[in-house]
């Protein structure tokens, strides 16, 4: 587990070592269910996992990705206040994930500074990343959103050529499959793109 190795030290390493318990998880998996009581808080170790939100009507929108080293500040915040999840949470590609059960992640705020820095730093990162949806909504148009999207799998993924259906990126912006083809349509002619079946390379 070298990604624990990188953030924690000491006594809370070996906490996490002990508490902890590794899943592996193959891509497309739902990992954690909106309105689903949480009993364990995730650190990816290794792969993806895509934070989505989704509303009455079934309509969904990403949030976020949570990479390695990292963990999901709303089910820790949710898991802490025994209340169920607002989100769901999707691994983006096969990953393994360490579960910390919510009771030490608890604790472990009173008992180690370096346990809530992590927490806190996690937090800020969460909240600018939800900025960046809320400003992407309201004030960009659907191609920089889908470019910015792209990008974001391409950093993901280390590769300009990203697998992805055009449901899957209307599914995670929250608009249509039409919308996303025409979209991408256009900016293959601007020779910002490359499509292929089920594929997308970054120019």
């Amino acid at each position: 587990m070298a990604a624990i190795d990188n953030i924690f030290h000491s006594l809370l390493k070996k906490e996490v070592y002990a508490s902890g318990q590794v899943k592996s998880f193959p891509a497309g998996t739902v990992i954690l269910n909106f309105n689903a009581y949480i009993k364990s808080i995730p650190i990816v170790l290794s792969g993806s996992i895509k934070v989505i939100r989704t509303d009455n009507h079934g309509n969904e929108i990403l949030l976020y990705y949570i990479k390695p080293s990292e963990s999901c500040i709303m089910s820790f915040l949710a898991g802490i206040h025994n209340d169920t999840s607002k989100i769901k949470a999707v691994a983006e590609e096969a990953s393994e994930v360490l579960l910390i059960p919510v009771s030490k992640a608890s604790e472990w705020i009173k008992e180690f500074p370096e346990w809530t820095d992590f927490i806190f730093t996690l937090y800020q990162k969460r909240f600018e990343e939800l900025l960046e949806v809320v400003n992407s909504i309201a004030f960009q148009k659907v191609d920089a959103r889908l470019l910015h999207l792209l990008r974001q799998k391409s950093i993901l993924f280390q590769s300009k050529q990203i697998s992805v259906t055009h449901q899957q990126l209307a599914d995670e912006l929250g608009i249509t499959r039409e919308a996303v083809s025409r979209v991408l349509k256009k900016m293959e002619r601007e020779e910002l793109i490359a499509l292929a079946r089920n594929k997308i390379s970054l120019m």
